[in-house]
C-alpha cells in the first residue's frame, strides 16, 4: 500500500467541503500560531477565522494552538484586548471614544493582562465553544458545544457548561503520564501515516510498543 501522508500545507483539506480549513496555512497573524493540521470548520465564513474567531487580539499576548486540533463552528477565543476596568464606578472604557478621552488610554491599557492563550495538541472543540483571555488547555482534552472556558483544563480531560467544568478524563492518571511522554504529534508524519489505526482506535500499550526508537 503506498502511504503517503496528507498535506499540511493545503488551506482545504477536503476539495468537495470548503467549509473545511487547515489554520496554519490560513493564518497570517504574528500573535497567532497554529500547529500542523488544526483545522476550523464552518460552512459560512471558514477563511475569516483571524478576525470572526479570535477576537480583541491587540497583543502582545499569543493565541497558540498545537497540532492535530479539531474546531468546530463559531468557536470563539475572547483575547486580552477585551478587559475592561472594574476598580471604579464605571466598566466603560471611554478613551478610546476619541476626543480628550483618548488622553486617559492609559487607564485602560495598563490594564493587566493573563498571558497567552495556549491549547495543546490533539483538543477537540464543540460547536460555539468560548475560551476566555490566557486560558490553558492540555493535550487530547474535549471542549464541550456551547461550553465558556474560563479556568485551565487538564491534559485529556472534558469540560463543558458555563462556566467550563471538568466532567471527567479521558484517562486515569497513569495512562495521561505515559501519553505525554509518548507525544504521538511530534512522531514523523510518516511514522503517523503507517500507525493511523493504532493512533485513532488502539491502547496506550500499544502505542507504546510502535513509538519511534531514538
Amino acid at each position: 500500500m503506498n502511504r503517503v501522508p496528507a498535506d499540511p500545507t493545503t488551506l482545504h483539506p477536503f476539495p468537495d467541503q470548503p467549509r473545511v480549513v487547515l489554520l496554519k496555512p490560513l493564518v497570517k497573524s504574528e500573535l497567532i500560531e497554529v500547529g500542523e493540521y488544526s483545522y476550523y470548520d464552518d460552512p459560512d465564513h471558514p477563511t475569516s477565522f483571524e478576525t470572526r474567531n479570535v477576537l480583541y487580539h491587540y497583543g502582545p499576548e499569543k493565541l497558540v494552538i498545537g497540532k492535530f486540533c479539531a474546531l468546530g463552528t463559531d468557536v470563539r477565543f475572547i483575547m486580552n484586548g477585551a478587559n475592561h476596568r472594574m476598580d471604579g464606578p464605571s466598566t466603560f472604557p471611554f478613551p478610546i471614544m476619541g476626543g480628550s478621552w483618548s488622553d486617559h488610554f492609559d487607564l485602560i491599557s495598563s490594564l493587566p493582562g493573563r498571558g497567552d492563550t495556549v491549547v495543546g495538541n490533539d483538543v477537540w472543540f464543540g460547536y460555539r465553544a468560548m475560551v476566555m483571555p490566557g486560558v490553558r488547555i492540555g493535550h487530547g482534552a474535549i471542549i464541550a458545544s456551547g461550553s465558556v472556558v474560563v479556568d485551565d483544563v487538564p491534559d485529556y480531560g472534558i469540560v463543558g457548561g458555563n462556566p467550563a467544568k471538568l466532567i471527567r478524563t479521558r484517562f486515569d492518571a497513569d495512562e495521561v503520564a505515559r501519553l505525554r511522554r509518548l507525544a504521538w504529534w511530534d512522531w514523523p508524519v510518516e511514522h503517523i501515516t503507517e500507525h493511523l489505526r493504532a493512533i485513532m482506535s488502539g491502547t496506550v500499550e500499544e502505542l507504546e510498543r510502535i513509538a519511534p526508537r531514538a
